[in-house]
């Protein structure tokens, strides 16, 4: 029994631990599934996915108009933030509305509805006059972003580039010519910003083959969808964490300043129009009709089977809020209409068609 009882000790130990993993067994597979599944887990797995809609263009024509019921608390600058739209194309959408104390329960535009650009729909299309980066994806869809670009003294550059490189948390390399503006005013500016909350290109960015220009984060939300860069394309930093890993190297970067778009859809002419700032001023009102005309001009010669309504024209105009507009329609006409010659009487009683521009 001496012998024994040693054994018969180590068993019991042995039974207790087995039964101790058997019951501890579940708890820790609920723990691993909570660990694999929670809040946690999310933040050690970044979401990549876009926070914009992916579109399908139908024919010039993407996108759909949709609407937001304010709280409160809510500002334009603060709706644009949340929802990846641009302070001033909220405020263009919404006259009349208070951006900074719209209210509680105003429903506003949210302006998700777009005539494409009128370039090569492939890779990136930045829309100076917009404020706007049109992200062609390699389906066949489009997403939209709103961006901040240069101001009128240090205006963004028309170009034709590429993507070079994704940037993760970048470094800012102020050129000479900010430091020297900084150093007039009596402030100093370091020659390199490390990455961090202090940085002006703010968490990710994308380099560009047009040499000192980037798409980049931002320290500074406000400025999104408006004039304020020294040239280089402000996105807000939600999106553009989650769009460096949607564009490869050698993406096409196409820069263009059209404020007036036309285009079809189906059988259906739109218009959208853009002001360049908030107030619309006599001059750019002037500006916009030259270019309108001048555009529905050339879009007539291209389409001579199209009618167009002056009356929504001179509404697209007159607004300028950078919603499309639908100013006409293709005509149809019968196939008896093409092969029979209408009587002389008819002619002449008829007046022939108005052609505004």
């Amino acid at each position: 029994m001496l012998l024994r009882e040693p054994n018969l000790m180590r068993w019991k130990s042995w039974l207790l631990v087995v039964i101790g993993v058997s019951l501890l067994w579940p708890f820790s597979s609920v723990q691993a599934a909570r660990d694999t599944n929670g809040p946690e887990a999310s933040e050690r797995v970044p979401d990549r996915s876009p926070r914009v809609p992916t579109f399908q263009p139908d024919g010039d024509l993407a996108g759909e108009l949709q609407v937001f019921n304010t709280v409160y608390e809510d500002t334009f600058a603060g709706i644009g933030n949340k929802l990846a739209l641009g302070y001033l194309e909220l405020v263009k959408a919404n006259p009349g509305i208070d951006p900074w104390l719209p209210g509680e329960g105003t429903m506003i535009t949210l302006p998700r509805m777009y005539v494409l650009p009128d370039v090569e729909r492939e890779g990136i299309v930045i829309n100076l006059a917009e404020y706007r980066l049109y992200y062609f994806t390699p389906d066949g869809g489009v997403q939209v972003y709103p961006v901040g670009v240069g101001t009128e003294e240090n205006p963004s550059p028309l170009t034709n580039a590429k993507v070079t490189m994704p940037l993760e948390s970048p470094a800012w390399y102020p050129p000479a010519s900010i430091r020297a503006e900084y150093e007039a005013s009596g402030d100093y500016l370091p020659k390199m910003i490390p990455p961090g909350p202090g940085n002006p290109l703010g968490t990710h960015a994308l380099m560009l083959s047009e040499k000192g220009y980037l798409i980049h984060g931002t320290n500074k939300q406000f400025g999104v969808g408006m004039p304020v860069s020294h040239g280089c394309f402000r996105m807000y930093n939600e999106d553009i964490s989650r769009f460096v890993y949607q564009v490869e190297k050698g993406t096409p970067v196409q820069v263009i300043r059209e404020p007036v778009k036309i285009g079809m859809s189906g059988g259906e002419v739109w218009l959208e129009v853009h002001r360049p700032h908030e107030d619309y001023s006599a001059r750019d009102r002037e500006r916009l009709w030259a270019q309108v005309f001048e555009k529905v001009e050339s879009f007539r010669q291209q389409h001579p089977d199209v009618d167009l309504r002056r009356r929504s024209i001179e509404l697209a105009v007159d607004q300028a809020d950078g919603l499309p507009t639908m100013i006409g329609e293709k005509l149809t006409r019968m196939a008896s209409e093409d092969s029979v010659e209408p009587a002389e009487s008819e002619k002449q009683g008829k007046p022939e068609q108005t052609l505004y521009f």
